[in-house]
């Protein structure tokens, strides 16, 4: 009984200490962002005056949908090994985002979602969390490198070409080098090696994989509307398609460059600014619509996610008759 409680306490002190540590972690990326000051940010949008309620309850409406078809992907994704309900996918969702808002490259995520599920179920949820991202990574390339191909010959990008050539051979040679090491060797992801993560996506339903790719693209869709849409409510002089070509360079370029998740605003408003800047949009606006959409997108996710990491109980391990 004694052990049962302290197990208890320990588990109600961890629970207590990710919420606070995600709350605290908010709270210096809003008051201490050394790229745009929250005060000359909250009195750029007074001064704007750009939102009325209607535009509110619109991106609000394209973040709950983004976050739906998220939920959707990771309970299509999760079926195949345990049919779990959209609601016990949006707790899992939603309660790893905020175990995970702190920690390097949302690395958090994958052992969050995991102790959802009993001992026996772990290792594939891993996996299937790896899957996701992956998926989602997949579209965020192909759109992306259409994207930067026809912002680059468009824009007059100076580019010394020399250089890039040999960049590009130098890349080569290092892929072709890890691939061959890689696969002469024992290195794994996230604790798999690469040839049981490949065994285990060749045996996954192609149904599913189809399906978590296509809701990818849809969520991917939803927010570099939503990034359109902010462009647009601050007055920017800009197409969707000339938008989307920015922002699919955007998305990609922040994607590639090694960094870890806290950094992430701040590169992706670095990458932003430079890229709007050949379309002459302020760069207060970008790094304005950068916060905006991290605050709808993660901030605002990981605040219900909360109420679901306080609420959390271990799961009870399945009895095998």
């Amino acid at each position: 009984m004694l052990i049962h409680k302290t197990k208890q306490f320990f588990l109600v002190l961890i629970k207590f200490s990710i919420v606070v540590s995600a709350f605290y972690f908010i709270y210096q990326k809003l008051v201490n962002n050394n790229d745009l000051e929250f005060s000359i940010f909250i009195g750029f949008l007074m001064k704007k005056g750009v939102f009325l309620s209607k535009t509110v309850v619109f991106l609000v409406f394209l973040s709950i949908f983004n976050w739906f078809f998220e939920v959707l992907k990771w309970k299509t994704l999760v079926d195949f090994i345990r049919k779990i309900s959209f609601k016990n996918a949006l707790e899992q969702s939603l309660g790893s985002l905020t175990a995970s808002l702190f920690t390097p490259n949302r690395i958090g995520e994958y052992g969050a979602k995991a102790i959802y599920y009993t001992s026996n179920y772990q290792k594939q949820i891993v996996l299937i969390n790896l899957l996701s991202n992956i998926l989602q990574m997949t579209v965020t390339v192909i759109l992306g490198i259409v994207g930067i191909t026809f912002f680059v010959l468009e824009n007059n990008i100076d580019i010394n070409y020399s250089k890039l050539s040999l960049l590009t051979i130098t890349l080569i040679t290092i892929t072709i080098l890890i691939v061959f090491g890689v696969t002469k060797s024992n290195f794994k992801i996230k604790g798999f090696s690469l040839n049981k993560i490949k065994l285990y996506v060749k045996a996954y339903p192609r149904k599913k994989i189809l399906l978590g790719f296509i809701f990818s693209a849809i969520r991917y869709l939803i927010f570099s509307f939503q990034f359109y849409y902010l462009l647009q409510v601050f007055g920017a002089n800009i197409n969707y398609l000339n938008a989307m070509k920015a922002i699919t360079s955007m998305y990609i370029l922040a994607s590639i460059i090694p960094s870890i998740f806290i950094f992430d605003v701040v590169i992706k408003g670095s990458i932003a600014v430079y890229l709007f800047a050949f379309l002459n949009i302020n760069e207060l606006v970008i790094l304005s619509i950068i916060t905006i959409m991290w605050l709808l997108n993660f901030v605002i996710p990981s605040i219900f996610g909360s109420y679901f990491v306080l609420n959390f109980k271990l799961p009870k391990q399945e009895v095998l008759l």
